[in-house]
């Protein structure tokens, strides 16, 4: 998980998630990265280390939510981990829907939410439609829900996505799941529900929103010609 900001919400965030890493297996790790915040969310992390041994925080300058869940991948592909499973710090998903997923993390390389009922506001489900389009322009490949937040990926399968998409890219998982589909990866999609933050404020706005999808055709376009003879 990436966090930003997140100190009214990881509390509540760690308690929701230990339970499915706990059960999971001693092997698994809960693993929260620390984008710069501005306020405590690091030092509440720290804490709660003591009471959830396979919490694992790490504290990083400030890069945005792309570059940070890059890191993240990253560091469990070194970590060697087996499958690697992202979702976000602000309780907008439903750690029971995860068990789908894992009784058939051996079945497919990739199991990606698909967010139905949305509770985040019509801006960001217009913005989905729009990078569904993007994504089909640019790729020629119709993704259900490119940069869902929910999401257990093989990591000897990830690994060579990581090696063509730009260390800082903000709209990752956008990339990741065209790529995947473009490659033909055996993917698996689940309806997930997504709810509304639990708490904090969104560092996202609707002006930033533009911004970043009109940066995402240029390096959408670069990423699709580094592709060009790897498949």
């Amino acid at each position: 998980m990436p966090a930003y900001n997140e100190a009214e919400n990881i509390v509540q965030t760690v308690k929701q998630w230990y339970p499915i890493v706990e059960t999971s297996g001693k092997d698994c790790r809960l693993v929260i990265a620390n984008d710069g915040s501005k306020d405590d969310t690091f030092k509440i992390l720290q804490s709660l280390t003591e009471s959830y041994p396979q919490l694992i925080p790490l504290d990083k300058p400030n890069s945005g939510h792309g570059a940070t869940v890059l890191y993240l991948y990253r560091y469990a592909i070194e970590s060697g981990a087996d499958f690697v499973f992202q979702t976000d710090s602000d309780g907008q998903t439903d750690p029971k829907e995860f068990w789908q997923m894992f009784e058939h993390r051996e079945d497919f390389d990739f199991q990606i939410g698909h967010r139905i009922g949305r509770q985040d506001g019509s801006s960001r489900v217009f913005v989905t439609k729009v990078l569904r389009f993007v994504v089909w322009l640019m790729f020629r490949e119709l993704v259900v829900d490119a940069n869902t937040p929910f999401r257990l990926m093989r990591s000897d399968k990830l690994k060579p996505i990581m090696d063509v998409i730009p260390h800082d890219y903000f709209l990752c998982n956008v990339a990741i799941s065209a790529i995947a589909v473009k490659w033909h990866y055996n993917i698996k999609w689940y309806p997930i529900t997504f709810k509304p933050r639990q708490g904090g404020v969104n560092s996202i706005n609707f002006r930033r929103i533009i911004k970043i999808g009109w940066k995402a055709i240029g390096d959408f376009r670069r990423i699709n010609k580094s592709l060009k003879g790897l498949r």
